[in-house]
């Protein structure tokens, strides 16, 4: 048994990866946290996929995929604002058709016989092929996070349990929600060099999702969504070592696997999912 956990590990190029699904698996389980408690989750999807067509246009002109996901974030954003003005739409629609465009769009440029081969890359990740670039990239993320984090910590709990009085205690919500979005958007780009832009969002969402079913006060939540989204990643890499499969997907579908079993046992035990108590910090 040991040696069937030891042995994936020992080749070099599984430690880069095993360090990159753990850098990431601080960033996104600390962000996940406050994705599910802002409800954010449907958001942070949306951000993912459009931004698609920006990392394919930088793929194919050879700037870093960094530029280009960063302009699609940029031409994503004005699209939605621009369709959210039109009579009748709503935002919810006009993010969704926005959003569905562009990730269509991106596909189809990916996927044209005119594109070089690997961009199909882009969409499922190779974190078995990270550069040291993207391991310096993925320090830089997790340093940042928790830096971000530790800073805001007040005010997003202040923001997230009551906006409208929010205000008294010094937390303004549009700034905190603009910093919190900042830090997804910036996490979206640094992961979906190694994860995928199909499957980032698992990382981002399923751990802090999971540590929601069994802790409800914020540190404890934090603390339970990075064991689980470095879990998810080593585990993951083990299934696609052992099994032959993507590395991307099987970190995806260990991660939901660890969100099923953790939702199962808490059913079992008859109780159920409320909000974060009021006395959380």
């Amino acid at each position: 048994m040991i040696d069937w956990l030891a042995d994936p590990f020992s080749d070099p190029i599984v430690q880069r990866a095993a360090l990159e699904v753990v850098l990431l698996g601080i960033a996104g389980g600390l962000l996940g946290c406050w994705i599910v408690f802002y409800e954010l989750a449907y958001g942070t999807e949306s951000l993912a996929h459009a931004l698609f067509p920006g990392l394919v246009a930088a793929a194919l002109v050879g700037i870093p995929i960094l530029i280009g996901g960063a302009a699609g974030l940029v031409v994503a954003a004005l699209a939605v604002a621009l369709a959210g003005r039109v009579p009748g739409i709503g935002r919810d629609n006009a993010v969704a058709v926005v959003v569905t465009a562009l990730l269509g769009a991106g596909v189809l440029l990916a996927l044209s016989r005119a594109t070089p081969p690997g961009l199909g890359e882009l969409l499922f990740g190779d974190v078995l092929g990270v550069s040291d670039g993207d391991l310096r990239l993925a320090a830089a993320l997790a340093i940042a996070v928790v830096v971000a984090l530790r800073l805001l910590h007040g005010r997003l709990l202040a923001v997230g349990f009551d906006r409208s009085t929010a205000g008294s205690l010094g937390a303004s919500p549009a700034v905190v929600d603009a910093a919190l979005l900042v830090l997804v958007a910036a996490a979206i780009l640094v992961a979906v060099q190694g994860l995928g832009n199909l499957l980032v969002v698992a990382v981002l969402v399923g751990p802090g999702a999971t540590a929601r079913l069994v802790a409800h006060r914020m540190p404890a939540m934090m603390a339970v969504a990075v064991g689980v989204a470095v879990a998810g990643g080593l585990g993951g890499l083990l299934l696609s070592y052992h099994a032959g499969t993507a590395a991307g997907a099987s970190i995806a579908l260990v991660t939901v696997a660890l969100w099923a079993t953790a939702l199962v046992a808490r059913a079992a035990r008859g109780a159920l999912v409320g909000p974060l108590p009021s006395g959380a910090s």
